[in-house]
């Protein structure tokens, strides 16, 4: 791991981070802030995912979570979304929607795709024992949550790993990929025309096929342009209700899916992991 910076900010310090990934084959980009502490000690950790087109910047710049983690205490994790550099594969049309910017956090396990854009195990099991290894971090207290394609990442990390997040929220996740043009693009692309393949990298999907999670909590906004297209709410009400998983699902009036919306209840969102965590 290669420091390229740190800067004190909310009293902690907030450091951006380089490693070469095994995942991957490349180098990835990633974010932690650490508030201060007391020497030995350890704090819960959030880990966000973020959505299309982002690198681990747009969070760390325009999230405005530094405030709550230090009054939480409470180490906040931001990866990059797909693996980047010389020789990574992208859509040849320069598609915003796939490719670089747009891993899914699935292994692809299709040609030319399956060599770098591995960021499930990326995000599952290579930077977890990173930042275990690194920061003071109590692994017994995980929460995670994330934004559009990593609200998606986000739920289903979750829902296909019981037990190892102590609290689970999403900022206008895609929520069942295989039903909607988004995920029907990535998906087709990354794991083949085998749509029972999918199900495991979508929410709605693992949900019905009975995986769960004691309580979620998710916020969308209803000026969100992709609400009724991409994100489709509804389905994960429905599950959530079938499946009788305690969902928190606020439409917020006339918001929209940018980081205004996001930075408006991040605080909301990290004293819901504060209180899950910190029990």
């Amino acid at each position: 791991m290669e420091t390229v910076s740190e800067v004190r900010s909310h009293g902690g310090v907030q450091g951006v981070y380089t490693q070469a990934s095994s995942s991957t084959g490349t180098g990835m980009t990633f974010s932690v802030f650490v508030p201060d502490h007391d020497p030995g000690t350890t704090m819960p950790v959030v880990w966000y995912l973020s959505g299309l087109t982002c690198t681990h910047a747009n969070v760390t710049e325009k999230g405005e979570f530094r405030a709550a983690c230090a009054e939480h205490g409470i180490i906040f994790v931001a990866p990059d979304t797909s693996p980047r550099g010389e020789g990574v594969p992208d859509d040849s049309a320069g598609a915003w929607d796939f490719g670089l910017g747009a891993g899914f956090y699935v292994d692809a396990t299709e040609k030319p795709w399956a060599a770098n854009y591995r960021m499930w195990s990326y995000v599952t099991d290579e930077l977890p024992a990173l930042i275990a290894d690194t920061f003071p971090v109590d692994m017994a207290r995980q929460g995670i949550t994330g934004h559009s394609m990593g609200g998606h990442g986000a739920l289903t990390v979750a829902l296909r790993h019981p037990g190892r997040f102590r609290s689970v929220s999403a900022f206008a996740p895609i929520v069942a990929p295989s039903q909607v043009p988004w995920g029907d693009k990535a998906l087709s692309n990354y794991l083949g025309p085998d749509r029972s393949t999918w199900r495991a990298h979508d929410a709605v999907a693992l949900i019905e096929d009975g995986a769960t999670l004691p309580d979620l909590l998710v916020d969308i906004g209803t000026a969100d342009p992709f609400y009724e297209r991409e994100l489709k709410p509804e389905l994960l009400e429905q599950a959530c209700s079938d499946a009788g998983i305690a969902l928190t699902l606020n439409r917020r009036e006339g918001y929209d899916h940018s980081y205004y919306f996001i930075s408006s209840f991040m605080a909301d969102h990290l004293r819901w992991h504060a209180a899950r965590m910190n029990d």
